[in-house]
C-alpha cells in the first residue's frame, strides 16, 4: 500500500495517517463486525480498499458484515483498553463515515486530501495529542489508581 501510494503522488505523511487509518479500520472490523456475507470467499473476512480520485482526495475504507452497534466515536474512561479508535480517525480525517448496502455490508470510510493535508500536516501533528488526549489530571481526582492496578501484582 505504502509503495502504490507514494506512486500515485500520495506524500509520505498523508501515507502515514492512511495506514494507521487503514490499522483501526481494520481493526474495528475484527472486533464489532460480522464476516462478509456468502458472496465474498473466507472465514472472518473484510475488505479494504484505497483509492485517489481526480481531485486528489486519498478515501481509505473496510466493509464487513455489520455488527450489533453502528460506529460511532466513543468516549473512553482513562483506564479503558479501548475505545479511540474513531476519535483517532476523526483526529486525522478530513471527513468519514458509514454507509450501509442491502446485503448487509457495512463500509465505513474515511477521506484524507492530500493537497490539503500535506500543507497542514505539520499544524494537524502539533495539534493531535490535544484533539485526543485524556481529562485534566484536575478530573481524575476521584480515581484511585492503585485498585486499577491490583490485578497485575
Amino acid at each position: 500500500m505504502r509503495d502504490q501510494l507514494r506512486m500515485s503522488g500520495v506524500p509520505d505523511p498523508v501515507v502515514d495517517d492512511a495506514i494507521l487509518i487503514l490499522s483501526e479500520l481494520l481493526s474495528n472490523a475484527c472486533r464489532h463486525g460480522r464476516p462478509l456475507g456468502d458472496d465474498f470467499v473466507g472465514d472472518g473476512d473484510v475488505r479494504a480498499a484505497w483509492r485517489v480520485d481526480n481531485r486528489g482526495c486519498l478515501t481509505v475504507e473496510v466493509t464487513d458484515g455489520g455488527g450489533p452497534t453502528r460506529p460511532v466515536p466513543a468516549t473512553p474512561s482513562v483506564t479503558a483498553h479501548g475505545g479511540r479508535g474513531l476519535n483517532i480517525i476523526t483526529a486525522l480525517a478530513d471527513d468519514w463515515g458509514v454507509r450501509d448496502d442491502t446485503r448487509g455490508e457495512v463500509t465505513v470510510w474515511v477521506v484524507v486530501h492530500k493537497d490539503v493535508h500535506a500543507n497542514t500536516a505539520a499544524h494537524r501533528r502539533d495539534d493531535f495529542a490535544t484533539r485526543i488526549a485524556a481529562p485534566p489530571v484536575a478530573d481524575l481526582a476521584g480515581l484511585d489508581f492503585a485498585d486499577a492496578f491490583d490485578d497485575l501484582g
